[in-house]
């Protein structure tokens, strides 16, 4: 159920950087059009998602990075990159409440140049 729900989050996320930063970069030539396929992650210029971290070494501990991958062969300058990480990382603070109502969770810049969601995680009762 919380993978599910965090990938309907990060679909939504998706179709938000694309509408607003999708025309910047030409798209690579054997990546599928914006719309192509059921997955967003599957098609148009970004692929948006999370990746579970334990958070060893890192003063943050664990939670999940956010991945932002551009499937272009252009050079992407540094400011659109970040300018780009900041508007999903946005996104993702203002979704998180509505997708995970019952949780503390938040986004924070981590220790490797990315953002983290951090808070809680746990299963509930078993």
């Amino acid at each position: 159920m919380f993978d599910e729900t965090m990938k309907s989050l990060f679909d939504e996320v998706d179709h938000h950087i694309e509408d607003h930063y999708g025309h910047l970069y030409d798209l690579h030539p054997v990546r599928p059009a914006r719309g192509a396929t059921a997955n967003p992650e599957a098609d148009g210029l970004f692929n948006v998602g999370v990746n579970f971290t334990p958070g060893f070494g890192s003063k943050l501990g664990r939670g999940y990075i956010i991945e932002v991958k551009m499937a272009t062969l252009d050079k992407v300058c540094e400011e659109d990159r970040r300018i780009i990480y900041e508007a999903t990382a946005a996104k993702v603070r203002e979704l998180l409440p509505v997708y995970f109502p019952d949780r503390d969770l938040g986004v924070e810049w981590c220790d490797i140049q990315r953002f983290k969601i951090l808070g809680n995680f746990t299963l509930g009762k078993i």
